[in-house]
């Protein structure tokens, strides 16, 4: 198994604390950008990738799919079992790299803020590609390009630690980036729009959706310096459907 920072009991304590950990899909920030682009899981076979809690593997249980949500992490699992166990979701312990499902055996793949943490685009095109039936619909979210590019992921300040901008350098340049998540040492990778986006056609999918999640009214009234997150994209969502054969 590969390791995960996600099992480390101090990153995950601190993990556990956030708001998407504690109310779910209504602490999570790009859900209103999220929902309206899912398709009918009345149905439907759903791979959810990367599932950490479990918060969309329930949802899509509750709207009629069975699911098999996967995770490298035990302690994502455990927090699943607990969170959101439904008779229509079996949960697996095992690292993306090493999943093999039979071809075309799902009707819809899901897979929240964990492309980031892949070193390979095209592979997780090329499998998930190949589990998906013809017609099936791939739908993910991850960190954003400009979000990802310098790497450290914070924004400078000024002398009085005033936020003066985020900073966006070595933008072509992609690759491996050390970055800090909730004061933690973490590795990510980064990509642009162009490689996501035509990756996709390229790997046999027509693109449907592209969104910018930000913040909604309510989150601006009620979350303190939420107003910051209007001056850069923190995440991608992108939605897209398996060509016929």
């Amino acid at each position: 198994m590969r390791e995960n920072k996600y099992d480390d009991p101090i990153f995950f304590q601190k993990y556990s604390r956030m708001l998407r950990s504690q109310k779910g899909l209504s602490g999570a920030g790009e859900w209103e950008s999220l929902r309206p682009l899912l398709p009918d899981f009345s149905g439907q076979k759903v791979l959810d990738l990367g599932c950490g809690y479990g918060w969309h593997c329930r949802y899509a249980a509750e709207h009629g799919a069975s699911v098999v949500g996967c995770d490298i992490s035990e302690r994502m699992l455990a927090a699943a079992r607990e969170k959101n166990a439904h008779p229509q979701i079996e949960y697996r312990r095992i690292a993306f790299e090493e999943a093999d499902f039979p071809a075309e055996s799902f009707d819809i793949v899901l897979c929240s803020l964990m492309l980031h943490y892949l070193p390979s685009y095209e592979d997780f095109l090329q499998k998930t590609g190949r589990w998906l039936r013809p017609g099936g619909s791939l739908i993910f979210t991850v960190e954003h390009p400009v979000f990802t590019s310098q790497g450290p992921q914070d924004w400078c300040y000024g002398e009085r630690g005033e936020i003066l901008h985020f900073p966006v350098d070595h933008y072509f340049s992609e690759g491996r980036r050390d970055a800090i998540f909730l004061g933690e040492p973490v590795v990510k990778y980064h990509r642009t729009l162009e490689t996501y986006l035509n990756g996709l056609l390229t790997a046999g999918f027509s693109l449907l959706h592209v969104a910018e999640p930000r913040p909604t009214e309510r989150m601006l009234r009620e979350i303190p310096d939420m107003a910051d997150e209007l001056r850069r994209p923190m995440m991608l969502i992108v939605s897209a459907r398996k060509n016929p054969a």
